[in-house]
């Protein structure tokens, strides 16, 4: 894509952006030694996640699966959770996508109705794939806050219905990479020569990044694909160096382009943000709460199903967490 297009792409996609700020970044990419990308991708929408109220006594701030941005191929939610005992997330059912739980702080229990439990850490990751049906529970491990994030990736059609599994990785065994100042956690996807082992039936990239101050990270990124950052920590410039810093609880959707460029401008502070991008389904998505399917034919037979124990949900009908 050539500059100007992509320059127009950008300004359709949001009409607020400044156009003199687009073109400087696409002149830079063109004639700066400093650029890493032919073409960057520079920031289309930037979203502040508002604290709100989930499951029993939780809080959220969710950024993804919000009127904002309702879905984001193939994300269908990103939510940075906070919870103490005795608030959580008791028995619920999930059916046609993934969820990916990333604690930052403390830890939470999971149980599920095919006798599945455990509990991660702060620095753990679940990966779980619901496919055709999980009841699960998620609940604070300790006293005091648990933090994390929690991210839902759509699952193809003709995955919607495939037994569920999961993949867990402790801190320790989440490969990093260092350099100049920048530590990389690659929980999926590849990384400054590093591949992390989970699988990803939809082809997803997530990064957990820490930038010291004064430095910078360049991320290739498949041109195909969506991908947007959530700041955790700090405040940090992203796509274009001469763009207004960003701070923390922020969603940053990003636009077309083959990698990202990030710097921290800071004197002082760390800069830490997860990078996430996935290859789009392009199918319909027709969601009812927990359930995502690609028609309401289906949905309307997932309700059904949840309600009479049956097609993947046979367990839940004598099966309560402890």
């Amino acid at each position: 894509m050539r500059a100007a297009a992509a320059t127009q792409f950008l300004l359709n996609l949001n009409p607020n952006l400044k156009k003199t700020n687009v073109i400087h970044c696409y002149t830079m990419s063109a004639s700066n030694q400093d650029s890493f990308f032919e073409q960057p991708r520079l920031v289309t929408k930037k979203i502040l996640a508002k604290p709100q109220s989930e499951g029993v006594g939780a809080v959220v701030r969710r950024s993804i699966g919000r009127p904002e941005v309702k879905y984001f191929d193939p994300f269908l939610m990103l939510d940075e959770f906070t919870v103490s005992p005795p608030a959580g997330f008791p028995d619920h059912p999930h059916r046609g996508f993934e969820t990916v739980t990333y604690m930052l702080q403390g830890a939470l229990t999971h149980q599920d109705f095919a006798g599945h439990e455990g509990t991660i850490r702060t620095g753990d990751v679940q990966w779980m794939t619901a496919g055709k049906g999980i009841i699960h529970s998620e609940m604070p491990a300790g006293e005091g806050t648990q933090r994390g994030l929690q991210l839902w990736i759509n699952l193809s059609s003709e995955n919607k219905m495939i037994e569920p599994r999961y993949q867990e990785l402790p801190d320790e065994d989440i490969p990093r990479a260092e350099k100049d100042g920048v530590e990389v956690k690659v929980i999926a996807g590849e990384a400054m020569g590093i591949h992390s082992p989970v699988y990803t039936r939809t082809p997803t990239l997530y990064l957990d990044s820490s930038l010291k101050p004064h430095t910078q990270f360049h991320q290739n990124i498949p041109e195909s694909w969506n991908a947007f950052v959530y700041i955790i920590e700090g405040e940090g410039v992203f796509g274009c160096h001469n763009s207004p810093a960003t701070t923390a609880h922020h969603l940053l959707i990003l636009g077309p382009g083959d990698g990202l460029s990030v710097w921290n401008m800071s004197s002082s502070k760390l800069l830490r943000f997860i990078l996430v991008g996935g290859q789009p389904l392009n199918e319909p998505v027709v969601q009812h709460g927990p359930f995502v399917m690609n028609t309401q034919v289906e949905i309307d037979k997932t309700v059904e199903d949840y309600f009479y124990c049956k097609n993947g949900f046979e367990m839940a009908r004598f099966w309560r967490s402890q």
